[in-house]
């Protein structure tokens, strides 16, 4: 018998970057024990930075496709980790029925990218924060406070 995964949602507000990052993380270090999506409140079409920094660290989401978290209404998710303040704040409530909702808030690239004075800046902004997502996806399913 396989084991059940557990089914989680990243949510962020546009689904361009941090919540593709995460799901791609997930795709690559967690597909044995995750089953993964991500979506946003709005939809802003995918990052090429994000692509471009994933790309780097071998893991390509070029494929991926900017949702709208209303796609999922009906998907049976156990947890929705919202990774923008926004999305926190703006989390549909549908989604906290059966689904346990947890904040793990990181920066935004593309607004850090803004006062960056060149390209290989923006990207530094980028690449931190692709780091500090395969840190946290890498803690995954371990670090999920239990089910109520």
């Amino acid at each position: 018998m396989l084991p059940v995964k557990l089914k989680i949602l990243f949510l962020c507000t546009g689904n361009s970057c941090r919540s593709q990052m995460a799901e791609g993380w997930a795709r690559a270090l967690k597909s044995d024990a995750i089953e993964t999506y991500s979506a946003g409140i709005e939809t802003h079409g995918l990052n090429p930075n994000a692509v471009k920094v994933m790309a780097e660290a071998g893991v390509d989401i070029s494929g991926h496709r900017s949702k709208n978290v209303s796609e999922l209404a009906d998907a049976p998710l156990d947890y929705v980790i919202t990774v923008c303040g926004h999305a926190n704040e703006s989390c549909p409530l549908w989604l906290g029925r059966k689904t346990k909702v947890i904040h793990v808030g990181f920066d935004d690239p593309p607004q850090l990218a803004k006062s960056a004075k060149t390209d290989e800046e923006a990207l530094n902004h980028y690449r931190r924060v692709r780091d500090e997502i395969a840190a946290f996806v890498r803690t995954l399913p371990e670090s999920l406070p239990e089910e109520s």
